[in-house]
């Protein structure tokens, strides 16, 4: 910052010695000459420019009329020709003024466009004659008009991409609020309903079978130290976001869970009353790690709705991996729901977003001979055709 402004103050400074060497030490030469050394002195400013832009202006201006009315010209030069030559000092006055425009506020660039106009045409009306004020008059207005239309372009164009970023940012946001919301939905919904129904079997049956009240209260704990890990991944994995933790570092977390996890979620889920028939087909491989993801946490919100509203025990999940797709259904011969389930909460919204996200397609209803299906068609990337049938209960 201190090297920054001291080069602006050397620039300026740099920049008055110059136009006083014009104006004084070269008093007989050409007035096309004098301004040509005003436009190259101008770039003395840009320190000036970048941190005060109008005082950059008002030097600018006050050099290119010292030069213009300081110096008459050659004596073998006509007078009118020199300061034709002359106006054009305030080329370098007109660049200066398009970087105000660009840069400060609407009212100080409207003031310094006024008072920039006043001055040329005010000298350039003190020193041109006949039919050189009329076109030294128009040039200078052309020039003014160019150097604010550019100012306006820059101006516009550094909004825009401000507006962008932010829309940008907006929705950079949005977009991690409903993954969070998702994310702890899918986390605590399926274990608060299996550690509700557990703790429900435990009360009714603790003075009568206290074998089974037992089993209970494991299941509780088990569902529950599950819920708390989820959630700890899930936040520690935001404040890892917030101190903006790079990818070398050692993460303490556990990995995201997938379909590899399904059996053991259906284990839970025959816990809590609901046996789950687990069915793959296809060629089992590796798939993407956010495909893997969305595929698990269809399969669990799937089965706390079985457990929370079908009132049946028993369903079926099937995992197909096919050629270009992972198709995942889960299907019970519950009471079924009339519409499409979202009466019941967040949880088939959030799976159609999490569908959506990467590329694939969803369906959820009540199937017509009883009972609720939910499919999933997810992108996968092409396999051989092999098929091989596993059979999990």
């Amino acid at each position: 910052m201190t090297r920054t402004k001291s080069a602006a103050r050397a620039g300026g400074a740099c920049y008055v010695l110059v136009v006083g060497l014009l104006v004084g030490g070269a008093p007989r030469a050409s007035g096309t000459l004098h301004a040509v050394g005003a436009l190259l002195a101008v770039s003395l400013l840009v320190g000036v420019v970048r941190r005060m832009p109008l005082l950059a202006l008002a030097l600018a201006l006050l050099g290119s009329t010292a030069v213009v009315v300081g110096t008459p010209g050659s004596v073998h030069e006509d007078p009118a020709a020199s300061y034709q030559g002359q106006f054009l000092a305030y080329l370098a006055v007109d660049l200066v003024l398009g970087c105000v425009v660009a840069t400060c506020a609407r009212r100080p660039s409207i003031v310094a466009v006024a008072v920039s106009a006043a001055v040329q045409l005010l000298v350039i009306g003190g020193f041109a004659h006949g039919d050189s004020l009329i076109v030294n008059a128009v040039i200078a207005f052309l020039s003014l008009a160019a150097s604010c239309m550019a100012g306006l372009l820059s101006r516009e164009r550094r909004e825009h991409a401000v507006a962008l970023r932010s829309q940008e940012v907006a929705e950079a946001v949005t977009a991690e609020r409903l993954r969070i919301a998702r994310e702890l939905h899918d986390v605590v919904a399926h274990s608060i309903g299996i550690i509700a129904i557990q703790a429900g079997v435990g009360s009714r049956v603790i003075q009568t079978r206290p074998a089974e009240a037992r089993e209970a209260l494991r299941a509780i704990e088990t569902t529950s130290r599950e819920t708390l890990s989820g959630l700890r991944r899930t936040l520690v994995s935001l404040r890892r976001a917030e101190r903006g933790a790079t990818a070398s570092e050692p993460s303490p977390l556990a990995p995201s869970p997938g379909l590899a996890d399904v059996e053991r979620l259906a284990a839970a889920t025959a816990d809590a009353g609901v046996r789950v028939d687990v069915r793959r087909s296809g060629e089992q491989r590796p798939v993407p790690t956010d495909i893997d993801l969305s595929a698990y946490r269809i399969v669990q919100e799937s089965l706390t709705n079985v457990v929370r509203h079908a009132a049946t025990e028993r369903c079926r999940v099937a995992i197909d991996y096919r050629d270009g797709e992972l198709l995942v259904e889960v299907v019970d011969d519950g009471r079924g729901t009339t519409g499409d389930g979202s009466a019941h909460g967040f949880g088939i919204i959030g799976m159609r977003e999490r569908v959506g996200l990467v590329g694939g397609r969803l369906t959820a209803g009540p199937r017509p001979e009883g009972g609720f299906r939910v499919a999933a068609r997810l992108p996968l990337p092409a396999a051989a055709p092999a098929r091989v049938a596993v059979v999990a209960r």
